[in-house]
């Protein structure tokens, strides 16, 4: 893959670019695992932002852990239009679902920003699901925290306004963000194409209500980057309590 920097070779799979016809909602867990145990198993690969680590439609044998940087995970709506589902921050893992139940990934998965990640043979994550009943139940109760996650950001899309949701989804961001100890979550590094795909709405009223947000001092930024600058105002135009013009 060009911009990839490879430890190992690549397996099958993961960091490969193929786009499934359907592309549906993929309901990702985060998985919290021990990173000793793998830490002598993985391979490192870095990409650019904006390039391609997994594409849908393929079927993987490894899983990836985001050691630095954020990965988009996005699908294709029946209107054309790219969907954002989750932006994975730092020790967010990619593709562990798939490789435990065998299937193949519903999510093309690019890299948000310049990123490395560490990946791991399946078995790995087979072995522990099948000898530790504990790590079973964390699998299951995590998947469905993501369900509700998932099921509250659509309720609160149809019953809020644009500017609401975009203030909600720049909060949000800036949670993802701060995981890393570098970003104090205060920058967020995202694209308007991709900003708007994370809503999803129209590039254009987007750019209005950045500009809007811009001009009430409630945020700065550009080329790429934005720079939340009064959290509580972004907090009160999230919870429909003001409204900017």
């Amino acid at each position: 893959m060009d911009g990839a920097t490879h430890a190992s070779d690549r397996r099958a799979g993961i960091g490969e670019a193929a786009i499934s016809a359907n592309g549906g909602i993929h309901l990702n867990s985060r998985i919290v695992i021990d990173d000793e145990f793998l830490s002598c198993r993985s391979s490192v690969r870095r990409f650019r932002r904006g390039e391609i680590i997994a594409g849908a439609g393929v079927l993987v044998d490894t899983f990836a852990r985001v050691h630095s940087g954020v990965v988009s995970a996005s699908t294709m709506l029946p209107d054309g239009r790219e969907f954002i589902v989750e932006i994975i921050p730092k020790s967010g893992l990619i593709g562990e679902l798939e490789v435990l139940r065998r299937q193949t990934l519903s999510l093309e998965y690019r890299a948000g920003s310049a990123c490395e990640l560490h990946f791991f043979e399946g078995r790995l994550l087979r072995d522990m699901y099948a000898s530790d009943p504990r790590f079973r139940e964390k699998v299951f109760s995590r998947a469905l925290a993501r369900i509700s996650e998932l099921e509250l950001r659509i309720i609160a899309n149809a019953a809020s306004s644009l500017q609401s949701r975009l203030a909600s989804t720049l909060l949000r961001l800036s949670t993802v963000y701060g995981k890393d100890a570098a970003n104090s979550g205060d920058e967020l590094i995202i694209s308007q194409n991709d900003l708007a795909a994370t809503l999803p709405a129209s590039r254009e009223k987007v750019n209005q209500c950045l500009r809007r947000l811009r001009e009430g001092k409630i945020i700065d930024g550009g080329q790429g980057k934005i720079r939340i600058l009064n959290r509580k105002a972004l907090e009160a135009c999230a919870n429909g309590a003001v409204s900017v013009k």
